[in-house]
């Protein structure tokens, strides 16, 4: 195998793969990225045995072959060489040869057969979804839940596809048992939105997808054989599905029963900002006062100390005192666009519901801690 590249072909490519190879598997061979050069150009491959990336680009391929090369070592590589051209041999064993008469690299690669099998899935029955639009939903919901929880439920983010009085959207919802967010994208009148039952998809999978798809692309979706495939021109991501039940959720998110508030998120987020300087792993909940045109937000660590600071806001309903964990506040002000947000309030045991004035696409649910 012997082909020549332009660096600024792959090196973004080979930078965000690092988050599928430099994974922990059982298989040492997958923080090797897979390289097969053949008549039509290259294609890297790379996968952590959940979820899988193939991407075909132009090169100068002098002759077929395949070699899977420490992803990590030969990003480095390609990153610092002086050069554009990037040259690449494998001489014999597995050997590969990268660099130029002045600089040369000799590193051992690994067999290409021993590479996991990424699924290929046919590009049928699919929907297109705006790239920005999708990277939102994912930002939005894809940060929730501990990196060691073993539930389904909780690792995943459950997607269905909705038609809602002839409005067909695909909604995305996760939760980590203290809070839950939803976001819906909306499509056009007169598309057609295949059916199928709701699916769980690894929330580490979808970060990885955010990381490959620019706001300018329009990615297409395929949700086939217990796999779901997120593909553009030229770069295809699939994630195998977790299997578990998400749990009822449409109750939580309604606001029949409770009142709003309004609030200038930039100032709210200050607020939560200075009340959290005082929390820590035993102290991280802040009492929240609701009285008559004024917020107080209190916090309390007997380690530490404690801070006070009130707000002005619109508010004519029962004084409400409730406790609440101000990085989930923080969390859903930094992924709400608006410069006003809403909270939904009932009483002091029901959950907080918060979304933006204008965009009514995205809600959060914040469970209330005991005070």
């Amino acid at each position: 195998m012997q082909f020549t590249i332009p660096k600024s072909h792959i090196i973004d490519v080979l930078s965000r793969i690092q988050g599928l190879t430099g994974r922990k598997s059982n298989l040492a061979i997958t923080a090797s990225v897979l390289v097969r050069a053949t008549a039509e150009g290259l294609t890297l491959a790379a996968t952590d045995l959940e979820t899988g990336f193939i991407g075909n680009f132009k090169a100068e391929v002098v002759s077929e072959g395949s070699i899977a090369i420490n992803a990590r070592k030969f990003f480095e590589i390609v990153r610092d060489f002086p050069s554009d051209e990037i040259k690449v041999h494998e001489i014999e064993n597995h050997w590969i040869e990268i660099g130029t008469e002045k600089v040369q690299y000799h590193i051992v690669g690994m067999n290409p057969d021993d590479f996991p099998e990424i699924p290929r899935i046919e590009d049928s029955n699919f929907f297109e979804m705006d790239a920005a639009k999708l990277k939102k939903m994912i930002e939005q919901t894809g940060a929730i839940g501990p990196v060691d929880e073993k539930r389904a439920h909780i690792l995943g983010t459950y997607m269905e596809r909705l038609d809602i009085e002839g409005c067909k959207r695909v909604r995305m919802v996760s939760t980590d048992g203290s809070r839950l967010s939803t976001a819906n994208y909306n499509f056009d009148a007169g598309v057609d939105l295949p059916s199928g039952p709701g699916i769980l998809i690894p929330k580490k999978g979808l970060i990885e997808v955010s990381k490959f798809i620019n706001d300018e692309d329009t990615v297409r979706v395929i949700i086939k054989n217990n796999n779901i495939v997120f593909k553009k021109e030229t770069e295809t991501i699939i994630i195998r599905l977790l299997e578990g039940v998400f749990p009822k959720y449409e109750d939580i998110i309604s606001k029949e029963q409770g009142f709003e508030i309004k609030i200038d998120k930039a100032p709210f987020a200050m607020l939560l900002r200075r009340m959290s300087i005082l929390s820590s792993e035993n102290y991280k909940g802040v009492v929240f006062k609701f009285e008559e045109d004024t917020l107080t937000v209190h916090s309390t660590n007997p380690e530490i100390g404690e801070s006070r600071e009130d707000m002005e806001i619109a508010y004519g309903e029962k004084p409400l005192e409730m406790a609440f964990n101000p990085k989930y506040f923080t969390d859903t002000l930094n992924v709400i666009d608006d410069a006003q947000v809403v909270l939904t309030l009932v009483d002091e045991e029901k959950p907080c519901l918060i979304e933006g004035e204008n965009d009514k696409t995205f809600i959060s649910v914040i469970m209330p801690m005991r005070i």
